[in-house]
C-alpha cells in the first residue's frame, strides 16, 4: 500500500498537471516509444525554445488530473508511454514541432491534442501544423500595418540621434506664422468699413 509520502506527492503532481492543463491554449499527446536519447534531447531543446513545455507522464496522473472536466475526452488515447507538450500563448508550436518530428520518426506518434479546452483529432493538429509560428504571424501583422508608424518611429530616433535639435522644424513654421499676418490686417479695413453701417440712426 503507498505510503502518506508518496500519496501526497501524487496529489501535488495531479494539481500542478490541473493548473497545467488550465493555463494552457494548446497541447499535443504523443506516444514517445522508440526515441533514441540523443533525439530526444533535440526534441526537448527545439520545444523549450518555442516555450513549449514537454514532460513524460503516468496515464494515470493525467487521468486524475483531466478527470470531470472538458479535456476527459484524452482518455481513450492514455494508452502505453505518454508524453505532452503545452503552451500557455502559442496554438501552433508544439503542433508544428510535434508533427514534424514524427514525420521523420515512425515509431513517435501524435495520439491528439487539444486546443482552448477542447479536445482535438489528428486532422486539426495537422492543420495547426501547417501554420507559420507565432513570430512570422506578429511579424506579418507588424509589416503590413505598421509600416507608418516605423518610418515615424525612424524620424524621431533621427532626432534623439542630433541630440534632440527640434529648431529647423519649429523654424520652418515660423514664416507660416508669418505669412498669416497679412490676412489678419487685410481683414481690419472690411471690420471698419462695416463701422459706419452700424453708426448710421434708425429709420424712424
Amino acid at each position: 500500500m503507498p505510503s502518506e509520502k508518496v500519496l501526497e506527492l501524487k496529489k501535488q503532481q495531479v494539481a500542478e498537471l490541473k493548473e497545467r492543463f488550465a493555463n494552457a491554449c494548446a497541447g499535443v499527446v504523443v506516444n514517445y516509444e522508440g526515441i533514441t536519447v540523443a533525439d530526444d534531447t533535440k526534441l526537448r531543446k527545439e520545444l523549450r525554445e518555442a516555450g513549449v513545455k514537454y514532460t513524460v507522464t503516468k496515464n494515470t496522473l493525467i487521468h486524475l488530473a483531466i478527470d470531470g472536466t472538458e479535456l476527459s475526452g484524452l482518455d481513450e488515447v492514455l494508452l502505453g508511454t505518454t508524453a505532452i507538450a503545452t503552451s500557455q500563448d502559442d496554438y501552433t508550436a508544439a503542433a508544428r514541432i510535434l508533427s514534424k518530428y514524427a514525420d521523420a520518426n515512425k515509431n513517435f506518434v501524435i495520439k491528439s491534442g487539444f486546443l482552448d479546452n477542447e479536445v482535438i483529432g489528428l486532422d486539426k493538429i495537422n492543420s495547426l501544423a501547417k501554420l507559420p509560428s507565432r513570430e512570422v504571424l506578429l511579424a506579418t501583422v507588424c509589416n503590413a500595418f505598421n509600416a507608418p508608424i516605423a518610418a515615424f518611429a525612424r524620424a524621431i530616433q533621427a532626432v534623439v540621434d542630433k541630440g534632440g535639435e527640434a529648431a529647423p522644424a519649429e523654424e520652418a513654421a515660423a514664416p507660416a506664422e508669418e505669412a498669416a499676418a497679412p490676412a489678419e490686417e487685410a481683414a481690419a479695413p472690411a471690420e471698419e468699413a462695416a463701422a459706419p453701417a452700424e453708426e448710421a440712426p434708425a429709420a424712424e
